[in-house]
């Protein structure tokens, strides 16, 4: 795999981690992936909550908790309680419930600002990635592996990617943060 090609593929995963990291923030609709990373303590260990129960939205501002084992259902409870994230599960029978409260708009905001502060994690990594691709290429062209020239359009393509990889984020940012201050 040449140095290019590795360079792509870290900036791919670098973008599909922020994309993960995005799908976590919360917006004014209910989504099950506001708590996957929600640890909750059952069976002595901690697990995430979809590894121990079906998270399901019925409407657009109510989660639904259906765990596999009914008798964890507390344990999910105080885990969501635990994580701070505003909202308060209701324990029904064997399912929990969580309504989802809409956001005013100081609290829109503090989403954003994680939402930006993550984006520019992405971009860093971004960044960091285009800097030890180069390095990597200088290395070559000192060992004699590659030529002068060479050096220069791998430098080129990599500082393509970085810039195309940056834009993506900021594209994919922006587009979060109008869907969060969508009232």
């Amino acid at each position: 795999m040449s140095v290019t090609d590795q360079a792509k593929t870290k900036m791919l995963a670098a973008l599909d981690h922020f994309k993960i990291e995005l799908k976590s923030l919360r917006t004014g609709r209910a989504s099950s992936s506001m708590l996957d990373h929600v640890l909750i303590e059952v069976y002595g260990t901690q697990m995430r909550i979809k590894e121990v129960a079906n998270v399901t939205t019925p409407e657009a501002r109510v989660l639904i908790i259906t765990p596999f084992d009914p008798q964890t259902a507390g344990s999910i409870c105080k885990g969501i309680e635990k994580a701070n994230l505003n909202l308060r599960p209701i324990l029904d029978g064997n399912i929990v419930r969580i309504p989802v409260p809409p956001m005013d708009e100081s609290v829109r905001k503090e989403m954003v600002k994680q939402g930006k502060k993550k984006a520019e994690e992405a971009k860093v990594s971004v960044r960091e990635i285009r800097r030890k691709q180069n390095e990597v290429v200088r290395k070559q062209k000192t060992d004699g592996d590659i030529a002068e020239d060479q050096v220069k359009k791998f430098e080129k393509m990599i500082q393509e990617y970085t810039d195309q990889y940056v834009k993506e984020v900021d594209d994919l940012m922006h587009a979060k943060e109008k869907e969060i201050m969508t009232v």
